[in-house]
């Protein structure tokens, strides 16, 4: 494999990245090794508050099944149809937050039709083994998304789905013009898991917040119902939800005697415009 420019910078010195075949290294002589599954660990260790960041094999597991069963499918298609309309020729795409690579996946594909490049960063190791696996034509990170291993001003689109906001990164990742794209959950998001697991169920709150360096150009709303078939399922979708560790007892007990729920999936993808750049 030939040496090829990466969309990543070095976490020590931000120099711009090149990826050879079995490690990383910028202009200033520092390396990172590329894994066996085709990721790189970028994340310094005066950045990791703890021995294992991110989410655990567990719930990494959990949400792979649950998202490859299919039951957010809409969601992926309707984000992947706004990526294809926004991204120009050749563009960068960043998923800030990419998990086991799910979504990262189908947006690739779509950038890869337009000549582009994709790349995924998340804290968690075993989510990232598992995008690499999933994307080999993806570069994937460890790192953590309020340092950002990406260089200024270098990204065209990037997309954060369920994932922690660092509002001032993105801002600073993304080039004037590019386009960041948020998914959130609606005011009614899993309402009938929520009526199982909480007394009195409450709606998210609904919010259109104006972030630094970013203008909104639109909220798109994505709507589904489905229905989880078995317990197994039912408890994958619980775990990969903050419900998971905020719930009482007894919710939760009731919820783990349920063999079949139905449920709404309810999304809103914020379309935000990056401003140009102040003097």
């Amino acid at each position: 494999m030939s040496a090829l420019k990466s969309l990543f910078c070095c976490p020590i010195c931000g120099g711009r990245l090149i990826r050879e075949e079995r490690r990383y290294v910028c202009p200033a002589g520092h390396g990172f090794d590329v894994s066996r599954e085709g990721y790189v660990n970028l994340l310094p260790a005066n950045q990791q508050h703890s021995k294992a960041p991110g989410d655990d094999k567990e719930m990494t597991a959990a949400r792979t099944r649950f998202l490859e069963g299919g039951w957010y499918l809409p969601l992926r298609e309707r984000l992947c149809r706004l990526i294809g309309e926004l991204a120009p020729d050749s563009p960068n795409l960043l998923d800030a937050g990419c998990g086991e690579g799910w979504y990262t996946q189908a947006a690739a594909e779509i950038v890869a039709q337009k000549r582009g490049r994709t790349a995924g960063v998340d804290l968690s190791k075993p989510a990232v083994r598992k995008a690499a696996r999933r994307c080999p034509s993806v570069e994937f990170a460890v790192g953590t998304l309020y340092h950002l291993p990406v260089g200024n001003g270098t990204i065209d689109l990037l997309a954060n789905c369920f994932s922690p906001l660092a509002a001032e990164e993105f801002a600073r990742v993304v080039r004037p013009g590019g386009r960041f794209l948020y998914v959130v959950p609606g005011p009614r998001h899993l309402w009938e898991l929520k009526a199982v697991v909480y007394e009195r169920p409450y709606e998210n709150e609904e919010r259109r917040e104006e972030y630094p360096g970013f203008r909104y150009l639109d909220v798109v709303p994505v709507e589904t119902r489905f229905t989880l078939p078995d317990a197994q399922t039912i408890q994958d979708l619980f775990r990969m939800t903050p419900y998971y560790w905020k719930s009482p007892r007894a919710g939760a007990a009731r919820l783990a005697e349920l063999d079949r729920l139905t449920v709404t999936g309810q999304f809103r993808i914020h379309v935000m415009e990056r401003t140009e750049a102040s003097g």
